[in-house]
């Protein structure tokens, strides 16, 4: 009986994170809740321009950076959430509607936290003219910059101990975890920190590919996950690291050269 309950709750919070992740990807994929405004280049030819940044817009955009990350970081966070809901389960807690959606809500805290940072980097770039209207790097420097500061960060000691973390998550929750109501909330909270340590310098790469290209989106939430969870993740952070900063340099030398 208790197991047929257990596997019950497994299904039902999978059943969950895969309905929120599906929204959040259909939300992107419909354009996120933006649309540019075509410009007339001249001669038949329109560009997309990015609207102009209001009170309104950068609501827009912040809520779109919180449902982009949700799309992201949820599926390689399904197994931290999992063992929460079993956690809670053999405490005889509230399983589905009370302590995991608290550990769901203290973990998506912290990416929302870096959603407002996000943005307000992007409404700088963008003041500075560095960022084109898909939001992608206008500056081949600025571009290196990143994918050099990206790949040596691979290597950094904060980046292994907290990827440690995120790919042996019960630890981690069973020590973090108190009684009491808030006990699972900041759970989540630390869960979230280290995920954001281990992945903060990736999901600034967004802004070298393109924060509306879907496919270059795609590509670092996959990378996300098989970092973190493949058995083979931590030797594929480090491979990936040398290719970044290979892609860096060249970048940006290619960049300078043609000045």
């Amino acid at each position: 009986m208790l197991t047929a309950l257990l596997r019950h709750d497994r299904w039902f919070v999978l059943a969950a994170l895969l309905t929120v992740i599906v929204l959040a990807w259909s939300y992107l994929l419909l354009g996120g809740g933006l649309s540019m405004e075509p410009m007339d280049m001249g001669g038949g030819q329109t560009m997309a321009m990015e609207p102009e940044w209001t009170q309104g817009y950068a609501l827009l955009m912040a809520v779109m950076w919180v449902i982009m990350m949700m799309a992201m970081m949820l599926p390689s966070a399904a197994p931290a959430i999992l063992l929460a809901a079993a956690l809670m389960r053999q405490r005889g807690g509230d399983v589905w509607f009370g302590s995991t959606g608290l550990f769901v809500l203290g973990y998506l805290a912290v990416w929302f936290g870096f959603s407002l940072i996000a943005v307000a980097l992007q409404w700088g770039l963008n003041r500075a003219g560095m960022l084109s209207a898909d939001m992608a790097s206008r500056s081949g420097m600025l571009s290196g910059l990143l994918l050099i500061a990206a790949g040596v960060y691979q290597f950094s000691r904060w980046k292994q101990a907290c990827l440690v973390q995120c790919r042996s998550p019960f630890d981690l929750i069973t020590r973090h975890w108190r009684r009491g109501r808030l006990g699972p909330l900041l759970a989540g909270l630390w869960h979230g920190l280290f995920c954001l340590g281990c992945c903060w310098m990736m999901m600034a790469l967004l802004f070298v590919g393109g924060v509306m290209n879907l496919l270059w989106i795609a590509a670092i939430a996959v990378f996300v996950g098989f970092e973190k969870l493949l058995p083979a993740g931590r030797r594929m952070s480090q491979v990936t690291g040398i290719l970044l900063m290979i892609a860096g340099v060249t970048i940006g030398a290619g960049a300078a050269l043609s000045k």
